[in-house]
């Protein structure tokens, strides 16, 4: 009599991730220029944040990973304190008057000075047995003062050629909505009916371009341009992103990845002002400062906005870029990165990014960067007082400018690869300490210090 035996063969799957990772990642960031855009293009744009970040990767069994991310942000704007400038005016609402001194050079004492962001950011990937395909779901969560976000979408990953080659597909579905705030007197004039002896206004001196006080009844008195505020809201972005990496030997690998982002709904910023050329200049303040306005020593009076930033309710985005990296040897690792963007706005930027990671040791790797970018101005930019009210769309936000800009930046990282300093049952895997230096040809400057740290769990 014939036995037969079924024989069972255990396949030995390393898990995707093996133990509990935790991310943490603290920044401070500041920033000083002469173009804030929330005082139409001239102004102090200093800024000062102050930002953490905690993320978990939490591994469900040997194929899923399950990501929490969270991060707080404080800051201090000088430029959006000046959505309210007259920091004499009443504490109420839509009523005051009395001596102001505001002037797009000092910070406003008004709640705006200053807010909390805060952001969620879950995500959850599931790899394949053989560890080929990658699939994953994310959702995300912001909010700030004036704004609210919420994203979420999916993505897919195929390795092939013994996995010297990837694809990746993914797609991003962003639904926003404002809050909106405006500059105090636009909204003001907007809830008085056009009357500067009523609210805001009662009591308040209006002075010419030549510091004379005018008559505020009078038919070539100060008018804002429209009345017509935020009308939709949201503000949608859809988006659908496909990369492919190529390994091409021992020592190089290169990456392509392109973008097609669609933006809809309000995209204008409701706190950002607009002056027109064509239009006279009516201030609050002290007068003697008017022929300075535009200048540093302009320290007590404000002109008044004609209207705020209006742009189309409509953006199409298209970035191409690609990654190439080079391993010279065990100690060197030469990496770039080249995009080049375009939109229906009129813009173009071309952005080259260098990093030559070099390796001290077993445990310390020195990060040396430098990036360049530059672009073009979109098609509605025009700085403070060149716009004409009659065009239809206009802003003089710099950040929509023709600029170029460097970037010059340094990390370290430590690693500890027998985790020997605990916090708890987590030991610490390595620590990185981060500077960079970004600075535009307009003037614009900014510095940004960041230290992280990654935890495993024993």
């Amino acid at each position: 009599m014939a036995t037969s035996y079924a024989q069972e063969t255990e396949t030995y799957k390393k898990r995707v991730l093996e133990t509990t990772e935790i991310d943490l990642l603290g920044s401070v960031y500041g920033q000083n220029g002469d173009n804030a855009a929330v005082t139409g293009g001239i102004g102090s744009e200093e800024l000062v944040d102050a930002a953490t970040d905690i993320s978990v990767s939490i591994p469900l069994n040997d194929d899923d990973v399950l990501a929490i991310d969270a991060t707080i942000s404080a800051y201090s704007s000088a430029s959006s304190s000046n959505l309210n400038p007259f920091s004499g005016a009443s504490t109420s609402e839509y009523s005051g008057g009395g001596t102001t001194n505001g002037s797009p050079w000092l910070i406003s004492s008004g709640a705006s000075k200053s807010d909390v962001w805060t952001s969620g950011n879950f995500s959850y990937s599931h790899s394949s047995d053989d560890r080929n395909t990658i699939s994953t779901a994310h959702m995300s969560i912001s909010n700030e003062f004036d704004y609210f976000s919420f994203g979420f979408g999916g993505g897919l990953s195929k390795q092939f050629n013994q996995k010297n080659t990837e694809i990746g597909l993914s797609a991003t579905i962003y639904l926003d909505n404002w809050r909106p705030v405006y500059p105090t007197e636009i909204i003001e004039y907007k809830h008085s009916g056009g009357n500067l002896n009523y609210g805001f206004f009662n009591g308040e001196k209006i002075y010419n371009q030549n510091g004379y006080i005018i008559n505020k009844s009078a038919p070539n008195a100060w008018r804002a341009v429209s009345t017509n505020l935020v009308e939709n809201n949201a503000r949608n972005t859809y988006s659908v992103s496909l990369s492919f990496s190529q390994i091409l030997s021992k020592k190089s690998q290169i990456s392509f990845f392109t973008d097609i982002v669609m933006q809809k709904g309000w995209l204008s910023s409701p706190m950002q002002r607009v002056y027109f050329a064509d239009k006279a200049n009516f201030y609050i303040g002290t007068p003697a400062y008017i022929p300075v306005y535009t200048t540093k020593q302009n320290q007590g009076v404000f002109q008044l906005s004609d209207d705020i930033e209006r742009l189309p309710s409509s953006r199409l985005k298209l970035p191409f870029g690609m990654r190439f990296h080079q391993y010279i040897n065990e100690h060197l690792v030469f990496k770039t990165y080249y995009r080049y963007y375009t939109d229906d706005w009129g813009m173009r930027s071309h952005t080259v990014k260098l990093e030559l990671p070099i390796k001290l040791g077993d445990k310390f790797t020195l990060y040396p960067n430098y990036r360049y970018y530059t672009q073009t101005a979109i098609d509605y930019f025009a700085p403070y007082e060149k716009h004409l009210s009659t065009e239809q769309y206009y802003t003089s936000d710099y950040d929509l400018s023709p600029f170029s800009s460097n970037q010059f930046g340094l990390g370290v990282k430590y690693r500890d690869i027998f985790t020997k300093f605990h916090i708890g049952k987590f030991g610490m895997k390595n620590m990185t300490l981060n500077f960079n230096h970004y600075q535009r040809d307009n003037g614009f400057k900014a510095n940004i210090v960041s230290i992280g740290m990654k935890f495993v769990g024993d």
